[in-house]
């Protein structure tokens, strides 16, 4: 089979058949083609060996070795493979391109049919040793042996894919709302600027080809040529530092970490508003102080181990600070309202400034009170004797006689709302202080009288102070749930307006 210069079978050639029957068959035109293309094909292989007769790649291609070589260097970035915050390595997919000329590879195209371009091994020519030097990888290859292009002025240009692993100086201070800049370094190892000199194809790396990635997004690549001059040595070595412009996509951040963390902290002040007798308020409060310490630990492991606290992180631990305050505060209120009736009174500034002022401000009424009505204000109505059986008992007592208004209170104690009361008709006391009373001056009757109304003036004192200790429990935890949720607003505020 007749075939062209790369091997592809030559056009319209019938299989088998000599080249001098194409010819013929085909016509001088288009024969005047297959034998361009098959003259190509044997000067390419005549040029390669003409080429590689003398050559040698260990040594730097010019004429003269005072002159430095010049590299062009661009960098395509394709794909951003990875981004470990907590070893501080950058995984990128590149595709580098250097050129430069080559003395002593050039011929004439016309001695070899106008012959321009070949492509040959890369390991058959002198090749920079251009090296990534933050390069933080354990495997020290360089790119792909891919072919290189020469033409026929001396002109190499060398095209080959590389992964490189580079370090990354991590700054999480803003996570996840952060931005980072990486730099890819590139320059000679041996060679010094006299002897190879590197400059830049383009003003910053190329980013027509590059694949989004899901967490990063790239504002750009901008490159930049530096000179070093080094300790050891008095000569300059060039580089050129490609700078990654980084941005953090935190939509996913938002809903699985700062989310969560801000309608949990929701619940802290609300273990105020729970009542006191469910038994779960402190329970509530550990709760939720465990769920912020899981998601602390997921922040941690994916974060590098450096002094500065990223921005979820101070939230993470404000909103904990603020939940173990509240429980703390949540066993001091609870402390209060199961107090007892061994403890003392409310102290009069607690019941003028908590119970009459600040329960009215923040609408704190017990069951059956209302706003017009103070506290432990009830109805007289609540007795032992209904106003029937009152009536009944006047008119038992005194048949022939119409019942006469009920005497004015003599004992000190017996217009005093409450609770409850306890109402003797008449008054035992003053029944028998009268000459004509209807019950009999019993001495003992009359101490047990005495003694079953002081039992219930103790009760009723005793349960109206604790129901005034219960009362200022309860406007404490109402006072301390609305302060929280203002941390909690005020927090949340604080930490997304700190995002650059």
């Amino acid at each position: 089979m007749n075939s062209g210069a790369f091997g592809y079978p030559a056009r319209n050639a019938t299989p088998g058949a000599p080249v001098s029957t194409t010819l013929a068959r085909n016509g001088p035109e288009q024969s005047g083609i297959i034998v361009a293309h098959c003259a190509q094909g044997r000067f390419a292989h005549k040029l390669l060996n003409d080429l590689m007769e003398n050559y040698s790649s260990a040594l730097r291609p010019v004429d003269d070795t005072d002159k430095s070589l010049n590299v062009t260097l661009q960098v395509t970035l394709s794909q951003i493979k990875d981004m470990d915050e907590r070893n501080q390595v950058l995984i990128a997919y590149l595709w580098i391109r250097q050129t430069w000329h080559d003395a002593h590879l050039k011929w004439n195209k016309e001695e070899y049919d106008g012959l321009e371009v070949i492509r040959i091994p890369s390991s058959l020519v002198w090749r920079p040793d251009l090296v990534l030097y933050n390069k933080a990888d354990d495997d020290f290859s360089g790119p792909v042996d891919t072919n290189v292009v020469l033409r026929y002025n001396g002109e190499i240009t060398w095209d080959a894919p590389a992964i490189t692993k580079s370090s990354c100086v991590v700054d999480v201070s803003y996570f996840p709302f952060d931005s980072q800049q990486c730099n890819l370094t590139f320059g000679s190892w041996t060679y010094n600027g006299n002897q190879v000199d590197i400059t830049m194809g383009m003003d910053s790396g190329d980013l027509s080809d590059f694949v989004e990635n899901v967490e990063w997004e790239c504002h750009g690549m901008p490159a930049t040529k530096n000179v070093i001059m080094y300790g050891c040595c008095s000569d300059p070595y060039p580089d050129i530092t490609y700078t990654l412009l980084l941005q953090r996509r935190s939509s996913f951040y938002i809903f699985n970490l700062l989310l969560p963390c801000f309608l949990i902290s929701f619940l802290a002040p609300l273990g105020f508003y729970l009542p006191a007798d469910s038994g779960e308020k402190v329970s509530l409060g550990v709760t939720v102080l465990l769920a912020l310490t899981v998601f602390q630990m997921m922040v941690a492991e994916s974060m590098p181990p450096s002094e500065s606290v990223p921005l979820i992180g101070k939230y993470y631990i404000a909103t904990m600070t603020m939940i173990t305050a509240s429980t703390a505060l949540t066993i001091f209120i609870m402390n209060i309202h199961f107090c007892g009736a061994e403890a003392k009174p409310v102290p009069y500034w607690a019941k003028v400034l908590i119970i009459d002022y600040m329960s009215k401000i923040f609408f704190v009424y017990e069951v059956g009170e209302s706003c017009a009505s103070p506290f432990g204000q009830m109805e007289e109505s609540e007795s032992f004797h209904s106003p029937n059986q009152h009536q009944n008992h006047n008119q038992n007592l005194h048949p022939k006689e119409k019942p006469k208004a009920p005497p004015p209170p003599c004992c000190p104690d017996d217009d005093k709302s409450a609770a409850f009361s306890l109402t003797f008709d008449p008054c035992v006391y003053c029944s028998c202080r009268g000459t004509g009373g209807i019950l009999g001056c019993d001495p003992k009757l009359v101490r047990n009288v005495e003694y079953i109304a002081n039992c219930f003036r103790e009760q009723k004192a005793t349960c109206l102070k604790v129901a005034e200790w219960k009362k200022v429990a309860k406007v404490m935890d109402r006072i301390f749930m609305w302060i929280f949720f203002i941390m909690v607003f005020l927090m949340s505020i604080l930490i997304i307006g700190k995002a650059p």
